[in-house]
């Protein structure tokens, strides 16, 4: 029962980093393409982040029907603020660089400037992103499961084992 519920946290840390890598990484490259979607991205970066991060998780797991899927999902969109941020500051760095505003003054259509010239330069930061986010999603999946927003108990993980631990030590 250990291994299987460590295989399945670690499928669903896997799963939810690489989503939360992604968005993280599609938003901030979208802010790269000017002004108005830089500024509605960094609000909408600012408004997920100014909500207590275990409350947002909670209520999006629970709204999602708990379970794996709700765990995925609510785990997903709660980790990707942070690296968005950290990835869009550094995509309107590569943006302001003479290669990028000469290729720009050539004629280049802005999406082929993105996709040439500035998202792999933050190949690093996905791939640094994705392996920092997946104990964390690994850590929230266990805390949701032990408080019952998670997986259910008949299905194995790190929080239905810490949770089925402490229901037996009380007996």
């Amino acid at each position: 029962r250990t291994l299987a519920g460590l295989s399945m946290s670690i499928r669903l840390g896997c799963l939810t980093a690489f989503l939360s890598a992604l968005t993280a990484l599609v938003l901030g490259t979208v802010s790269a393409m000017g002004r108005q979607a830089d500024r509605v991205i960094s609000g909408l970066i600012d408004m997920i982040m100014g909500i207590p991060h275990m409350l947002l998780l909670i209520l999006i797991s629970y709204a999602c029907g708990k379970g794996f899927t709700g765990a995925a999902v609510g785990i997903a969109l709660t980790h990707w603020p942070s690296l968005a941020r950290l990835i869009r500051a550094e995509a309107l760095q590569i943006r302001e660089s003479q290669y990028v505003k000469i290729s720009a003054r050539l004629g280049m259509p802005r999406l082929q400037i993105i996709r040439k010239h500035i998202v792999p330069q933050l190949a690093s930061q996905f791939m640094t992103g994705f392996i920092l986010t997946f104990p964390h999603a690994v850590l929230h999946e266990a805390s949701i499961t032990f408080l019952g927003f998670g997986l259910p108990p008949e299905e194995p993980s790190v929080g239905c084992l810490l949770y089925t631990s402490d229901a037996a030590d009380e007996l």
